[in-house]
């Protein structure tokens, strides 16, 4: 059975309060998503498995700049919660060049309904991710899903005509045109004409909305008519004008296409994994190497002459057989067994056709120890030199019986810091050298479920 670390129980017990409705907590949960690592990856495992029951409906809001979107969702939302939804808003900002975050932020947004319990808003800054989408999106969506949130409403950046990542993680997507911004049929080409769902043409009181209109029935028509036609509303945001068609639009949407629904989010989640385990296996690599850091010395070397496609080959391929060595090669070493005499206990383990293979003193361990092998793997008898010794003083605490259980690993430094990541108690803070030239570590019972737990690694050089 595998021991719950402290980040996951953490993580559960923050979970738990997202889901009883704590907005500090939902913002706390959020943040931790943001910052990625294992903490994130705690707490979203946690919201899927609070997520079984809710099935929050997922709407995307894109287009080009200045159409009004941020209004849009605005009174969206407005309309939503007067008719007892509750709301969750994850907008999708510029990033800032000087402190990174998002340009815009929350703090301007919606600020009269700041005070509803049933509406969560949340800036995200794209900090380099094209697509309109900030990577972390679709894993801040889950977040707030699992506070209970029955709407989340997506706003994505405005970028234009490649801003089409939203209709991955939307279940409708509502593409925002408006009139007079220039050649009216090159804003609604291409990308942003096929993903649409549903069309809002607004500020639809300026000169030019018929003709945005014209020129989106003139391309429906040249396309293959299959099932739904995305319908074509016109709103006036800053007077809440044709918010509530928008509703019926989304509605009606949603009672063509139900059958549909799960099959649409099926899809969606196979590109999304394939991206996640993108994103995992880039943070595993940093790890073992693959950083900034590392990438300077690289470069050093590709400016002295060194092949650079040979040397990303290397990279890979350290990185990859690191993997396969921990995998193939993590083997029990030795079990230790604590005695108060090596020379009286080998006799019991001779008569069992066990021999010694190699004895030695450990001076600063302040023991003796003795190999017998056994199989692929080995018995370690240990014997105190001094009684203030560990083994001595475990003597005096126990008695003679197992000091510990010990695991054969192909990288003992790498193996440390995963431990430590993993927010594992160790008994000593560095790898030693013991019995034998081999480097070491030892875990403490209270992370290996009482069980002293030894890493054994390569003999020291």
């Amino acid at each position: 059975m595998n021991e719950i670390t402290s980040t996951e129980r953490d993580a559960a017990e923050l979970v738990q309060r997202v889901c009883a409705g704590d907005v500090r907590a939902l913002a706390r949960a959020v943040s931790a998503v943001e910052e990625g690592g294992d903490a994130a990856m705690a707490v979203l495992s946690a919201c899927h498995t609070a997520n079984a029951e809710r099935k929050a409906l997922r709407i995307g809001f894109t287009g080009p700049p200045g159409a009004g979107k941020s209004t849009l969702v605005d009174r969206y939302a407005r309309l939503l919660r007067a008719q007892g939804e509750t709301v969750g808003v994850v907008a999708v900002d510029p990033t800032s060049p000087f402190h990174g975050g998002a340009i815009l932020g929350d703090r301007i947004r919606m600020q009269r309904e700041q005070d509803d319990a049933g509406l969560y808003i949340r800036s995200v800054a794209t900090r380099g991710t094209l697509g309109g989408l900030a990577a972390a999106t679709a894993d801040i969506c889950t977040v707030i899903e699992a506070s209970g949130k029955s709407r989340i409403l997506i706003e994505t950046v405005g970028v234009g005509q490649d801003e089409v990542e939203i209709a991955r993680l939307a279940d409708v997507t509502v593409v925002v045109l408006v009139p007079g911004m220039g050649d009216d049929v090159q804003s609604i080409k291409a990308g942003l004409m096929e993903i649409a769902d549903i069309f809002v043409i607004n500020k639809c009181d300026r000169e030019g909305a018929e003709r945005v209109e014209s020129d989106i029935r003139a391309m429906q028509s040249l396309a293959e008519a299959e099932g739904w036609t995305p319908p074509i509303v016109r709103t006036m945001a800053t007077a809440s004008a044709g918010i509530a068609a928008l509703e019926t639009a989304v509605q009606n949407y949603l009672e063509h296409g139900a059958d549909g629904l799960q099959e649409r989010r099926q899809s969606a989640w196979g590109g999304r994994l394939l991206m996640m385990a993108q994103r995992e296996i880039l943070r595993r690599a940093e790890t073992r190497g693959v950083n900034a850091a590392a990438m300077e010395a690289h470069a050093a070397e590709v400016a002295a002459g060194a092949n650079p496609y040979e040397l990303v080959q290397e990279i890979v391929r350290g990185v990859l057989n690191g993997a396969e060595m921990r995998l193939d090669h993590l083997k029990l070493d030795h079990l230790g067994v604590a005695v108060k005499s090596i020379a009286e206990a080998r006799r019991f383990y001779e008569t069992l056709g066990l021999r010694v293979e190699h004895e030695e003193i450990v001076e600063h361990e302040q023991v003796k120890t003795a190999m017998l092998p056994l199989g692929e793997t080995r018995v370690e008898l240990l014997e105190p030199t001094a009684a203030e010794s560990v083994i001595g003083r475990f003597l005096t605490r126990r008695g003679e019986g197992l000091h510990h259980i010990a695991v054969h690993v192909t990288d003992v430094d790498a193996t440390m810091q995963r431990m430590l990541a993993a927010g594992a108690r160790l008994v000593n803070a560095e790898v030693r050298s013991g019995a034998g030239g081999h480097r070491y570590f030892f875990v403490h019972p209270a992370s290996t479920g009482g069980v002293l737990l030894e890493i054994v690694g390569e003999k020291t050089v």
